[in-house]
C-alpha cells in the first residue's frame, strides 16, 4: 500500500518507518527542507533506540522516501496520515494551525478513496474541521479516520510493532478496513483493533494521557506525604500495587513528568473541558502537583545548604525527561537547574544522549561533562533526575573521591538507603522516611 505520513517528528517518523517494515511504499513529507535533507543523507534527525538502522534499511530498500512535495507525496497514496505537532497556545488549549495547513495543503492532491488518518493528538472534533478544511479544497471523495498513537519515547518501535491495542474512530468500515490491513502484521498475536467513532477515538488518547498523568501526580503526593509522617513510599507502592486493581505501573515516585505529551496533554483536555462548561477539577490538580513536583529536589538541597546555594557545585545526572529520550521538553532537570543558578550555585551536568538540546536552551551557563564521574569532581552535592541504567550502580568509592562531601539527592530513589548510609554518604531521595534518609551519616552541610 503507498501511505504518506505528513511530518517527520516522533510519531510521523516512527510509524512510517514501521510500517515500511512491513512491506508498504511510504513517503514521510515534510516542509522543513533541512530535516528532510538530512533523513535522505542517512540521518535522523530525533534519539530513538534502533530507528536509525531501520529508517537506512527501508530507505535503501526503496520503500521509505523523505519528500517536501506534496504533489509527489499524496498522489496515488490510500492513506494519508496527518503526524504533524499541536503545541499549546497560552490558554493552554491545543494550536490547529499545522493540522490545518496539512489538510488544506494536501487536498488538491487527494486520490478518489483515499483515507485521510489524523493521527497527531487533537481536541475532540478536530477531525470534523480536518474534513471541512480538505472538503473547501477539493470535490474528491475521501474517508476520514483518527488513529491516536500510543508511542513512550526510548520504546517506540517496541510500542508500534507490538501494540496493547490500536485504536482507529471511523464513519464508515471502508475506512477502518484499510486501516486495519495496515496494522494486521503488527496484531497477529490477537491485540484487539478497536474501531469507534471519530470523536470517541479522539478522547481515547487525552483520557489515556491524563489517566497515567494523574497516577504519576498521585504517587507523587503520597510521596510527599510519606516523608512528614514517617512512612516510606518504597513500602508504600508495594503494598498498594500488589492490588490488581491498582498495580505497580506508573507508581514510581520522582521529580515530575515532563515530555512532549503528558503536560500537553492534561491542559489541552483540562481547556476543552472549560470550554465545554465543565470544570476540570481532576486534570488541574494533576498539572498543579507535577509543576510542584519539580521543585522537591532543589527544596532538599537548599535545605540541605541552609538556604545558601552561592558558590556550591552542584553535579547533575541526567537531563532528558526520562530515560532513552534527547528530548527536554518541559524536564524536571531545566527547572532544577535554572532554581540552583538563580541562587547562585555552579552547576555540572551529564547526560547520555541530550546534553546538545540543553546547550541550546542554557548555553554557557552550566559545565557540560561527557561522563557522569566527570561532573561530580569538586562537586558538593550531586542530584540524580533521570534514571539512566548507567546511573544505577556507579562506584560509589570512585564517586566519594571525586566530591568535596558524598551527598546525594536522588529524584527517582535508585539506590538503598541503608546501603548509602553504610558506604557513608547523605542520601535523600523522594518519599523516604526520614531514618531512612540517611540523615545521621553525615553532619552539617559540607562535612
Amino acid at each position: 500500500m503507498k501511505v504518506t505520513m505528513i511530518g517527520t517528528g516522533y510519531v510521523g517518523l516512527v510509524t512510517g518507518t514501521c510500517f515500511a517494515e512491513s512491506g508498504n511504499d511510504v513517503t514521510c513529507l515534510d516542509v522543513d527542507q533541512k530535516k528532510v535533507d538530512l533523513l535522505n543523507s542517512g540521518g535522523v534527525p530525533i534519539y530513538e533506540p534502533g530507528l536509525t538502522e531501520l529508517v537506512k534499511r527501508n530507505a535503501a530498500a526503496g520503500r521509505l522516501e523523505f519528500s517536501t512535495n506534496y504533489a509527489e507525496a499524496i498522489e496515488g497514496a490510500k492513506c494519508v496520515f496527518i503526524c504533524v505537532g499541536t503545541p499549546q497556545d497560552d490558554s493552554g488549549a491545543a494550536d490547529l494551525k499545522y493540522v490545518q495547513s496539512a489538510a488544506e495543503s494536501m487536498a488538491p492532491y487527494l486520490e478518489p478513496g483515499a483515507v485521510v488518518v489524523c493521527k497527531s493528538t487533537v481536541p475532540v472534533g478536530t477531525n470534523r474541521k480536518v474534513r471541512g478544511w480538505i472538503e473547501a479544497k477539493t470535490d474528491t471523495k475521501f474517508y476520514s479516520a483518527s488513529n491516536p498513537e500510543f508511542l513512550k519515547e526510548g520504546a517506540a518501535i517496541d510500542d508500534f510493532t507490538k501494540p496493547d491495542r490500536v485504536v482507529v474512530g471511523v464513519d464508515d468500515e471502508d475506512a477502518a478496513d484499510v486501516v486495519h490491513e495496515l496494522y494486521k502484521p503488527f496484531l497477529r498475536t490477537e491485540k484487539p483493533f478497536i474501531a469507534m467513532g471519530i470523536e470517541s477515538a479522539e478522547m481515547v488518547k487525552y483520557a489515556a494521557n491524563c489517566m497515567l498523568a494523574t497516577k504519576i501526580s498521585f504517587i507523587n503526593e503520597m510521596a510527599n506525604i510519606c516523608e512528614q509522617v514517617n512512612a516510606d513510599i518504597n513500602d508504600v507502592r508495594k503494598g498498594i500495587g500488589h492490588d490488581a486493581r491498582i498495580g505497580f505501573s506508573f507508581l514510581f515516585p520522582g521529580v515530575g513528568y515532563g515530555g512532549s505529551c503528558f503536560p500537553k496533554d492534561v491542559r489541552a483536555l483540562a481547556s476543552l473541558a472549560a470550554e465545554h462548561g465543565i470544570e476540570p477539577r481532576i486534570l488541574r490538580t494533576v498539572d498543579e502537583t507535577n509543576n510542584q513536583q519539580k521543585n522537591v529536589l532543589f527544596n532538599k538541597i537548599n535545605t540541605y545548604f541552609d538556604g545558601d546555594l552561592n558558590g556550591k557545585t552542584i553535579a547533575i545526572w541526567g537531563l532528558s525527561f526520562k530515560p532513552r529520550t534527547d528530548d527536554i521538553r518541559e524536564a524536571p532537570s531545566l527547572v532544577l537547574i535554572n532554581s540552583l543558578l538563580e541562587a547562585g550555585a555552579v552547576v555540572q551536568v551529564s547526560d547520555p544522549v541530550a546534553i546538545e538540546n540543553v546547550q541550546a536552551e542554557l548555553g554557557d551557563r552550566v559545565t557540560y561533562c561527557e561522563h557522569h564521574y566527570d561532573a561530580c569532581a569538586n562537586a558538593d552535592a550531586l542530584a540524580i533526575v533521570t534514571e539512566w541504567n548507567e546511573f544505577r550502580t556507579p562506584d560509589f568509592d570512585y564517586i566519594k573521591l571525586k566530591m568535596k562531601a558524598p551527598v546525594i539527592f536522588d529524584g527517582r530513589n535508585l539506590y538503598d538507603c541503608k546501603k548509602m548510609a553504610r558506604r557513608g554518604f547523605y542520601y535523600a531521595g523522594i518519599g523516604l522516611s526520614p531514618a531512612g534518609a540517611s540523615q545521621e551519616t553525615v553532619g552539617a552541610a559540607g562535612e
